[in-house]
């Protein structure tokens, strides 16, 4: 079996066991707004917004050093 093969099964098997453990509807209020989602969305949500913050400040420090 190829090793890429292997990992990609591991993440995902660890990405359904965590959205299993985590389906619970919660309530999420905003300034104005308020709605209710599963935490899961809630918690990745978060941590797609903070990989894109990252990605974006090390695109901007790496285009100074140029």
């Amino acid at each position: 079996m190829n090793w890429k093969f292997i990992m990609i099964s591991v993440l995902l098997l660890l990405l359904v066991i965590f959205t299993a453990q985590n389906y619970e509807v919660v309530n999420i209020s905003f300034l104005f707004w308020s709605f209710k989602t599963s935490r899961a969305l809630i918690i990745l949500a978060s941590l797609l917004i903070g990989v894109a913050v990252g990605w974006i400040i090390s695109f901007t420090l790496e285009q100074r050093t140029r």
